[in-house]
C-alpha cells in the first residue's frame, strides 16, 4: 500500500542530523502548521468553486464562467477582493471580542485537523482519544459564533448567534451518539485504530442497518452543526441579513467564510474515517486478489475521494431542501433524531457484545 511515511521519515532524519532534538521538534511543528495553513487556503479555493459549480449543475445553469478557464479562478478573484476590502468595526461593538471571534473560529478548525489521518501513516497527531478530542474541540466553535453575535451590537447578529447556539448544542447530541456507535464496534477512540478495524470491510457495510442509521443521523447532524442549508437559520439571509456575521467585512468576514467550508471538510473527513474506512481501500473479507488490486490506489486518493463525496452530498442538501423553521429544526432533533440515536446505540452495543457484525 502506498504511504507518505518515507517522506516524513526522510525529513525527520535530515532535521535530526542537522539540528538538536529541541530545534528539530520546533521546525517540524512549524512545517506542520504551514502545511495546515496551506491546506486551509487550498480547501477554501476548491470548495467555494465546487459549491458554485454544484449549485449551477443542480439548477441547470453554467455558474462561474468568466474568470479563468471555465470560471475556475473565480474563487481566487473573490479572495483578492476580500484581502483588499476595508474591514469595518461598528462604533457600538465590543472591539476586542469582535476582532477575536473570527480567529477563534479558525483556531478551532486548525485544532480539528490534528487527529485526521489524510493517508496511511500521514497524521499530525495520533492520540489515543482522537474521536473524543474531535467531539470536545468542535463544541468550542459555538463560542466564536456567540461572541461574534453579541460583540457586534446588532440585533440581527445576536439573533443569528442565539439560533446557532441552540442548533449546535442540540445536534451535537445526535452526532456524538452516532460517533459512539463506531467506537463501540471498533473498541477504540483512536482514529488509526478505527481505520485499521475496517481492513476487512468498511463499517457502513459490515455493521448492518444500525450503522447505516447512525451514518444518516451523523450526516444530518453535522449539516446542522456547520450551519448549512436546510439548517442555516443562523445566517438566514431572508430574515437576518447575514446572521451572526452581518457586521463583518474584509478579512474578518473571509475567516468566518473559510472556517465554514473547512468545518464542512472536517466533518466529512470524520464521517469518511468512521463509516467509510478513511484512507483504507475497499476490501472484501478474504478476497485477496481483489483486495490487492484495491491497494494499488494511493491511500490519499481513497481518503479525499470519500471526503469529497460526502461534501457533495451536503452541498446536494442545500439545493434540494427548503430551509426549516426554528421549531421544525429543534423538533427534528429532540423528538426524532435523539431518541432514534439512543435506541440505535443500544442495538449496536448488543450487536457488538454478541458479535453479530461481519
Amino acid at each position: 500500500m502506498w504511504s507518505f511515511s518515507n517522506i516524513a521519515n526522510n525529513i525527520h532524519a535530515w532535521l535530526g542530523n542537522n539540528f538538536n532534538p529541541t530545534m528539530t521538534l520546533v521546525i517540524e511543528m512549524v512545517l506542520a502548521g504551514v502545511a495546515v495553513i496551506g491546506l486551509f487556503a487550498g480547501l477554501g479555493l476548491v470548495l467555494v468553486i465546487m459549491e458554485r459549480k454544484v449549485s449551477a449543475w443542480m439548477q441547470i445553469r453554467l455558474g462561474p464562467n468568466r474568470v479563468g478557464p471555465k470560471g475556475m479562478l473565480q474563487s481566487l478573484a473573490d479572495t483578492i477582493k476580500l484581502i483588499v476590502k476595508e474591514g469595518l468595526t461598528p462604533d457600538g461593538a465590543d472591539k476586542f471580542l469582535f476582532n477575536l471571534a473570527p480567529f477563534i473560529a479558525m483556531i478551532v478548525a486548525m485544532l480539528l485537523m490534528a487527529p485526521i489521518a489524510f493517508a496511511k501513516d500521514f497524521q499530525l497527531w495520533d492520540l489515543n482519544i482522537g474521536v473524543l478530542f474531535v467531539s470536545a474541540v468542535s463544541s468550542i466553535m459555538v463560542i466564536s459564533i456567540l461572541m461574534a453575535g453579541w460583540a457586534s451590537n446588532n440585533k440581527y447578529s445576536l439573533m443569528g448567534a442565539m439560533r446557532s447556539g441552540a442548533q449546535i448544542v442540540s445536534y451535537e447530541l445526535s452526532a456524538g451518539l452516532s460517533i459512539l456507535t463506531i467506537v463501540v464496534l471498533s473498541g477504540s477512540l483512536s482514529v488509526s485504530d478505527i481505520i485499521y478495524s475496517q481492513a476487512d470491510g468498511w463499517w457502513i457495510f459490515k455493521g448492518h442497518i444500525p450503522v447505516l442509521i447512525a451514518f444518516v443521523t451523523f450526516i444530518i447532524a453535522v449539516t446542522a452543526e456547520t450551519n448549512r442549508a436546510p439548517f442555516d437559520l443562523a445566517e438566514a439571509e431572508s430574515e437576518l441579513t447575514a446572521g451572526f456575521h452581518t457586521e463583518y467585512s474584509g478579512m474578518k468576514f473571509a475567516l468566518f467564510f473559510l472556517a465554514e467550508y473547512v468545518n464542512v471538510f472536517i466533518v466529512c473527513a470524520i464521517g469518511a474515517t468512521l463509516f467509510l474506512g478513511g484512507w483504507m481501500p475497499f476490501h472484501i473479507g478474504s478476497w485477496e486478489g481483489f483486495n490487492q488490486v484495491m491497494d494499488y490506489i494511493p491511500s490519499s486518493i481513497w481518503f479525499f475521494g470519500k471526503t469529497f463525496f460526502l461534501i457533495f452530498v451536503i452541498m446536494w442538501f442545500r439545493w434540494t431542501f427548503p430551509r426549516l423553521r426554528i421549531d421544525q429544526l429543534l423538533n427534528l432533533e429532540w423528538k426524532y433524531l435523539l431518541p432514534i440515536s439512543m435506541i440505535n446505540l443500544l442495538i449496536v452495543t448488543a450487536m457488538a457484545i454478541l458479535k453479530w457484525h461481519f
